[in-house]
């Protein structure tokens, strides 16, 4: 008898294919996150879970799911899961490093871009017809090229985003809790240093008790009037309301989210400024990527099922 796994959210076919192969697949049907209700019904006789940042993963869960093995994440982050109750019962928590690292440093470069140079601005005003001709002070923005481009958090992610910075003749400077021993040119520096000098800032940290709300109110005031705050990250690190009257009152040029604080929550202020990139948490919505997260949750999950070591767990 194949082992029962809980798929929280229809993935692409391909994964979904590779998973029956291995397991009595329960799928949620919906496009949709389940609810509450819902989840807690669903995981009573599984042995597996693939789930979405958008399920918790609490104690109330865990505890309706007796035979659960293994919780594994179609994702990076996994601060949805209670980690460490789950690693109290014995069940190992899985995730997707690795898989969605160059495809989420592609949109932060996408967001950086657009912000700078004012690219959907700028299209939104085409398409409302009043580009009537060119102008010489139409639409200026900021400059990428030969900039100081800051890192924070210098993982995967935000080395991929470093790397992609020497073509444009950037200066890197990044802020870390540990030195990193890099392919290129980068200097370790302090939080305070990072903000003040960074042109362009671009966020990779993991949400955690220390990085909620690490950007706010003076940390902000730290930056450059015309610097760009760039998130991919999460959506917590930023305290919103701080950025969305730091960009009102233009105290800094632009920012590029893809991440929020409440998401999919985005507050009317922020939706309403012109010099904010807003997207729908795409940064790893390419066909190659989601399809591979998939094939990788599955051998996290058939992993621990079968008692081999998974490709990449969080708490083992």
């Amino acid at each position: 008898m194949k082992p029962k796994l809980l798929l929280t959210r229809k993935i692409p076919e391909a994964a979904i294919e590779r998973l029956r192969q291995h397991f009595e697949l329960i799928v949620n049907p919906n496009d949709a996150p389940l609810s509450r209700a819902e989840l807690i019904a669903l995981v009573a006789d599984v042995q597996a879970i693939i789930c979405l940042l958008t399920d918790t993963i609490d104690t109330t869960v865990i505890d309706a799911a007796p035979h659960l093995k293994v919780i594994s994440a179609y994702a990076v982050g996994y601060n949805n899961i209670d980690v460490k109750y789950a690693t109290s019962k014995g069940i190992a928590v899985c995730n997707t490093a690795g898989v969605l690292t160059e495809s989420t440093a592609d949109l932060a470069w996408a967001l950086i871009m657009a912000t700078c140079r004012r690219i959907t601005e700028s299209e939104a005003f085409l398409r409302a017809g009043k580009f009537k001709a060119w102008e010489p002070m139409m639409m200026l923005g900021q400059d990428v090229y030969n900039k100081t481009l800051g890192i924070l958090g210098m993982g995967r992610i935000g080395q991929a985003v470093a790397k992609r910075a020497t073509g444009f003749g950037m200066r890197i400077i990044y802020y870390s809790s540990s030195p990193k021993e890099l392919p290129f040119e980068a200097e370790r520096v302090e939080l305070d240093t990072l903000l003040r000098e960074a042109d362009i800032l671009s966020l990779h940290a993991p949400l955690t008790p220390e990085t909620k709300h690490l950007i706010g109110k003076a940390e902000i005031a730290l930056m450059k009037p015309t610097a760009t705050l760039i998130n991919t990250a999460r959506g917590a690190i930023v305290d919103e309301k701080a950025l969305i009257a730091a960009l009102a009152d233009q105290r800094i040029f632009a920012a590029g989210f893809d991440v929020y604080e409440e998401e999919p929550h985005i507050p009317a202020a922020l939706l309403a400024l012109d010099n904010v990139v807003l997207l729908p948490h795409i940064g790893s919505a390419s066909i190659a990527t989601r399809t591979n997260m998939g094939f990788m949750a599955a051998e996290n999950a058939l992993a621990v099922i079968e008692g081999r070591k998974p490709l990449s767990q969080v708490n083992g």
